[in-house]
């Protein structure tokens, strides 16, 4: 037995070998290059800690640090018909959606949740930018059809987090008539007198914008966020002309009047307590009886678990 090669070699490589570490262990902000911490990246809610870049965030990331002790009950949606079109380019539709499903953990790019935010009830939806860019397919306009339904249903109001690429390509037609069904279901809103409260995050673009996401009482958006119908380059393109700096982003197009706050994400839930117990003519909240969000886990309390 050669104890050199047998022992002492492997002692030695154990003691300098360098040790594996796990690859989502760091997140490298887009914006500036830092790498993050996921902890920290996490406390922060996916904002940069050294630029304030706000990244993409799971809508159950974001019910779980908006609602109280991250607790809410997930509203179903009717399921459409699967691939309408029989639509295939480099894959099939229902390809699509199976590999952005195992990808997400979500059955489609919205979802609807009812709970209460500084004691207050409100229905929420979120857009989930993951799962095939957010886009608006017949499934978007069925969640956002039973959000305004619950919304009514329980008299509260309704708050919209946007994050989409646009209509749904692969459902054609289909997917431009969401604009007039989900304009149709806001409007009971304004008919019960509810209000409708929509925040735009990054980005919010194509016919999102120019239907439910801009129908709102009140429009927050958060930093930077790009909001536009047709994107800067392809207007630069058209009219050939250079465009100002930071042309259809959020500080823009609030200097512009077109959005009435902007809000960063940390300070969102506070803000939306403000508005909403203003508007539904409650007394202002008192910070110290007001119980916390949950943490951004990403997993939802057993209560949240529930049906409604």
């Amino acid at each position: 037995m050669n104890w050199i090669s047998n022992y002492v070699r492997p002692r030695v490589d154990s003691l300098f070998s360098r040790r594996e570490t796990p690859e989502n262990l760091w997140s490298k902000c887009p914006e500036c290059g830092t790498m993050l911490f996921h902890r920290e990246l996490a406390e922060a809610l996916n904002v940069c800690t050294n630029c304030g870049h706000h990244m993409n965030i799971t809508p159950r990331e974001r019910f779980n640090s908006l609602f109280d002790g991250g607790i809410f009950a997930q509203i179903d949606v009717p399921a459409p018909k699967v691939d309408p079109l029989g639509f295939r380019d480099q894959k099939r539709y229902p390809d699509r959606l199976k590999a952005a499903q195992k990808e997400t953990g979500e059955k489609e790019a919205m979802l609807v949740a009812l709970g209460e935010i500084g004691n207050a009830k409100v229905v929420v939806a979120a857009q989930n930018f993951s799962f095939m860019a957010g886009s608006m397919g017949m499934a978007v306009g069925n969640a956002i059809i039973a959000a305004c339904e619950r919304a009514v249903k329980e008299k509260c109001p309704l708050i919209l987090f946007s994050a989409a690429g646009g209509a749904r390509m692969q459902e054609g037609i289909l997917s431009l008539m969401q604009m007039p069904r989900t304009t149709v279901a806001v409007q009971m809103l304004k008919e019960a007198k509810l209000p409708f409260i929509v925040v735009l995050t990054h980005p919010t673009t194509g016919g999102v914008t120019a239907s439910y996401a801009m129908l709102g009482d009140v429009h927050i958006a958060e930093p930077n966020a790009l909001i536009c119908f047709a994107g800067p380059r392809v207007i630069e393109q058209t009219i050939r002309e250079k465009l100002p700096e930071g042309f259809q982003r959020a500080e823009y197009l609030l200097d512009h009047g077109m959005l009435d706050r902007v809000t960063p994400r940390k300070e969102m839930r506070d803000e939306l307590i403000t508005i909403v117990r203003m508007l539904m003519g409650l007394p202002p909240a008192v910070k110290g009886a007001l119980p916390p969000p949950g943490k951004m886990t990403g997993e939802t309390p057993a209560s949240g678990e529930a049906k409604a």
